[in-house]
Order: C-alpha cells, then structure tokens, then sequence
C-alpha cells in the first residue's frame, strides 16, 4: 500500500512476493484493506507462508489492516480479524481521510507511530524497512 510506504519507508512489491536474491527486502509486512476481500487476500497470503509456497527465508514482522471505510467494522469482519490474530501479529490503521486524496494526516495516529517502530524506521515519515 503506496500511503503506508511513504509514511514508514520501505518497498512495495504488490501482490507479489519479494525476491530476495533479487536484493528485494527479506522482512515483509503483508498489508490489507479491512474489507472482505482485503481480510480474504491476507488470509490466503499466511496460508501460501505458512505451506512453503513463498520464497524461503522471508520474516514475517506482521500483518497491517487498514481501515477501507471510516466506522466501526461489522461483526463478520471483527471475526475474520480474530482468526488472523490467532496465526500472526495484526496491526490495524484506522480510517486516514488524508490518505484518499494523497495528503498526510495533520496528526500522526498512534498507529503509524508502532508500526514505525516495528518496521525500524526512525521515526514515523522517516527512515525505510531493509
């Protein structure tokens, strides 16, 4: 997701895995919308990890969620979340307005601040994940 990559740094591969012997990054986060077919695309990527289907000796630092509609989300999605959270570690970023037009939020959300944290940027808007 480009609005993550600009604010924490790193490589955005898409919907591909990253091939390290390429020199891409071995330390990925899988990133999805919290809807339905976001929650359903994370789910299969753990899958493809978890049965050897991805390039070996990628670290999965964790999965990042984030907010496809400002609300609360609807109890089945709640659910979906919860069975990430039993097989990894799941990060979720609220709703950021500035986001869907190409800005920056006026106020860094606790969120970003963690996951600058757990990527090894320097500090939120700074730095990159190796």
């Amino acid at each position: 997701m480009t609005s993550l990559v600009e604010a924490l740094g790193g490589v955005d591969v898409g919907a591909r895995w990253p091939e390290p012997a390429r020199g891409e990054p071995r330390r990925i986060v899988l990133v999805g919308r919290t809807s339905a077919g976001g929650l359903r695309s994370v789910s299969q990527a753990l899958g493809a990890l978890k049965d050897g289907k991805a390039p070996q000796g990628l670290d999965l630092l964790g999965v990042v969620l984030v907010a496809d509609a400002p609300g609360r989300l609807p109890l089945v999605l709640l659910r979906r979340i919860r069975v990430l959270r039993s097989v990894a570690r799941v990060h979720r970023v609220p709703w950021i307005p500035a986001w869907r037009t190409g800005g920056r939020p006026k106020h860094e959300p606790r969120q970003l601040v963690t996951l600058a944290k757990l990527v090894g940027s320097a500090s939120y808007g700074e730095g990159a994940v190796s």
